[in-house]
């Protein structure tokens, strides 16, 4: 068992944190949002996570998980130090990491014995250096202690599965002495331990989190080529993904992808190629593509009903993916903005994300209390998050509901030729 203190109890702290307790360690998750830490304490979580819930109610009840505003309690009582706070975009890319040196310094004034700071932000490359250097500007004297890399590969909607059966660990260390801690604190976990120096660790989560958008990308331009020569892309897809050189993960065509992790990163990926004398032009055809999927989305739409102004249009799905509640960079954002600005009404609904939806849309939109209510009365019903839930619409009872038949799915969820006997003009992704 390890003492382990969690700065940042945001999304990746809260299960990196709740997940190590899971595994037998001691931890305590720290955040300076009192609200945050009260509801915690009062197994209130700020996000939806599948199977978290259940697993900090666990931990807290065996007195191996417990939460708190005292950086100075965390990190006295704790021999690793994970850092996780958030590491937002500044304007040209480039990732802001003032929370980040805030909490190093915060910790360099404490540490009184030898102490492991782990970065587990998705961070540039050499951010592990300046950690160091600033813990060694502030601390007093001569303060014992190792800075590792430890990025995180966690998928939302499936994060605990993935912290506890990771296809690989990734640990970027300075010395022995960490390598051994890191490896005594992991070895609960049944994965690949991947131990290099800190630079390549930092540039290993950037290099992932790229080279998956680059996929969807990619396959999205693939399907934009399926329409004008009409191919199908699901076909291709598959096909594509039986070829154990590329596998079929990621290769799904649709609107774009969002969430918080690849927008940013690969921003801030590009940001750091540029600093160091690269030009790292891929990066940039990546964005320009996914911002036109959305755009061809708004064109479909517009194509289906000749005129926005007056239309009732019915959404289902808002979060950027299915299984969370995140909003953050979630493609229905820019498409339903655009649709607002050119005059449609807007009804939605998503089975999680309803009440972070509201804090972005406010009363510019409907929001439903179901998949029937949101298609009742509207001129054409358009999906934008594959929920699981969307699979057992009863499309019979909907058919009646709607005011005009017409189904554009920006998730190619359904085969057009079911849903065309259905009664209903549908209009997918990459396919005729």
């Amino acid at each position: 068992m390890k003492n382990i203190s969690i700065i940042g109890s945001g999304y990746v702290g809260l299960v990196t944190g709740t997940c190590l307790a899971e595994i037998g360690h001691r931890v305590i998750c720290v955040d300076n949002d009192k609200e945050k830490i009260r509801k915690l304490q009062n197994d209130i979580l700020p996000m939806y996570e599948p199977g978290l819930e259940k697993l900090i109610i666990k931990n807290k009840k065996a007195k191996r998980l417990s939460f708190s505003i005292s950086i100075k309690k965390a990190v006295k009582d704790s021999e690793v130090i994970f850092i996780a706070v958030h590491t937002p975009p500044k304007e040209n890319g480039e990732a802001d990491l003032y929370y980040v040196e805030s909490v190093a310094r915060q910790v360099a004034q404490l540490i009184d014995k030898y102490k492991v700071i782990v970065s587990k932000s998705t961070m540039p490359v050499e951010t592990g250096k300046r950690i160091k250097e600033t813990i060694s500007s502030y601390c007093s004297g001569d303060a014992d202690f190792d800075v590792v890399s430890n990025p995180e590969f966690l998928k939302e909607g499936s994060a605990v599965e993935d912290f506890l059966h990771p296809e690989r660990i990734v640990v970027g260390v300075e010395s022995k002495r960490a390598e051994k801690l890191m490896r005594e604190l992991y070895k609960p976990i049944k994965a690949p331990l991947i131990i290099t120096n800190i630079e390549t660790a930092e540039i290993i989560k950037h290099s992932c989190n790229a080279f998956l958008a680059a996929k969807i990308s990619f396959i999205n331009a693939v399907a934009n080529l399926c329409e004008k020569a009409g191919a199908d892309i699901e076909e291709v897809a598959r096909a594509m993904g039986l070829d154990k050189r590329i596998g079929k993960s990621f290769l799904k065509a649709g609107i774009g992808y969002g969430g918080s992790c690849f927008p940013k990163d690969i921003e801030a990926f590009a940001h750091i190629a540029a600093q160091n004398g690269y030009n790292f032009e891929l990066l940039k055809i990546i964005q320009k593509i996914d911002q036109s999927q959305k755009e061809n989305f708004v064109k479909k739409i517009k194509k289906a009903l000749w005129n926005l102004k007056g239309k009732k249009i019915g959404v289902l799905g808002l979060s950027f993916k299915p299984n969370t509640d995140d909003m953050r960079n979630a493609p229905s954002i820019d498409i339903i903005g655009t649709l607002i600005k050119e005059g449609a009404t807007i009804k939605a609904y998503d089975p999680a994300a309803m009440k972070k939806a509201r804090e972005i849309f406010k009363d510019k939109i409907t929001y439903c209390s179901s998949s029937y209510a949101t298609a009742k009365g509207s001129d054409a019903l358009i999906i934008l998050t594959e929920w699981g839930e969307f699979e057992k619409i009863d499309w019979g009872r909907v058919n009646r509901l709607l005011k005009v038949k017409i189904i554009i799915d920006g998730r190619n969820m359904f085969e057009p030729e079911k849903m065309s006997r259905l009664g209903f003009k549908y209009i997918s992704i990459g396919r005729n």
